[in-house]
């Protein structure tokens, strides 16, 4: 009973984690259109980035519009720190099916083992990132799954953080009493202001729940990013928030893309199908820890999810 709560918890704690994602791509361009205009499309020039894969130059033709045809997208929340290329802590598949107005949604565990393309490697799938960027996630990834991935979102979170500076930082309530170094983090009400929310995103051996509870915080604090995002004033702070956007996001929708996107996000809201990887172990091999999938429940989530990208006849 417990576990199924657990698990219930966490699907719900995804689907907000997706909400975030478009959320803070979304609101944050169309809030603005009206009175930014200009710098929006500045930023979209700094953030638009064609995905040149490192697989196959035969297959680099880009999607440039959603149409109706069923598309999927990766989404990278990098851990970017200074003097390190970083690791993809979140990772989180999406396919979108416009016809049917159904979306499904997938969070790769980071340890997960599996062979990373371009680099000839068995290693965790998050060192995708670090060994060969986006081209290489999204090879690797597609290998993992058997699937091609269309779009691409990366944000480097640390970067992102400096929104919250911004915004005259962010309020949350805190589940759990937490103390880091010099940064204590009392239960109940607290505001951060963009260093001390990095810090509180990035606790993890501090919390007895480890990366599922730095989770829940790194939820909180987007959460409470958009909630102030979304408030009138920050029309005032429209241009500091889309340069902090230009600076750290990176992905291959379009301006028009990303219209069209809230377009079908408002549909599919209700339709979100979690799926999860509930079968697999934790194993430990040549003294690192790896996230074993479970090879029969791999097959059924990349059949599903091929399925899903399937248009009918």
């Amino acid at each position: 009973m417990e576990k199924n709560m657990k698990r219930s918890k966490e699907k719900k704690s995804k689907k907000k984690l997706w909400l975030w994602i478009v959320g803070s791509l979304l609101a944050i361009f169309l809030i603005f259109i009206g009175a930014a205009y200009f710098t929006i499309q500045k930023t979209m020039n700094k953030i638009n980035t064609p995905l040149i894969q490192t697989t196959d130059a035969a297959q680099l033709e880009e999607k440039t519009v959603i149409k109706k045809e069923p598309f999927s997208v990766l989404m990278l929340g990098v851990d970017e720190r200074k003097d390190d290329s970083g690791r993809s802590d979140t990772m989180i598949v999406i396919t979108v099916n416009p016809e049917k107005q159904t979306m499904k949604m997938l969070s790769i565990p980071r340890d997960t083992r599996t062979e990373i393309i371009g680099h000839d490697t068995i290693d965790k799938i998050n060192h995708a990132y670090a060994f060969g960027g986006v081209p290489m996630a999204v090879d690797t990834v597609e290998n993992f799954l058997n699937i091609p991935i269309d779009y691409y979102v990366f944000i480097n979170m640390e970067g992102f953080l400096q929104i919250i500076d911004t915004l005259g930082g962010v309020t949350i309530n805190n589940d759990m009493d937490l103390t880091f170094d010099e940064y204590h983090f009392p239960e109940g009400e607290i505001t951060l202001d963009g260093n001390e929310a990095l810090i509180f995103s990035r606790i993890r051996y501090e919390d007895p729940r480890g990366d599922f509870g730095r989770q829940i915080r790194q939820r909180q604090i987007i959460e409470a990013v958009m909630k102030k995002a979304s408030t009138p004033s920050t029309l005032l702070k429209a241009t500091d928030m889309l340069n902090v956007l230009g600076d750290n996001v990176r992905m291959n929708f379009s301006v028009k893309d990303l219209i069209q996107l809230q377009g079908l996000y408002k549909k599919m809201d209700a339709d979100i199908e979690q799926l999860s990887f509930d079968e697999g172990d934790g194993q430990r091999i040549n003294h690192i820890w790896y996230y074993i999938p479970n090879e029969t429940e791999l097959e059924e989530i990349q059949t599903d999810l091929k399925n899903h990208l399937q248009k009918s006849k």
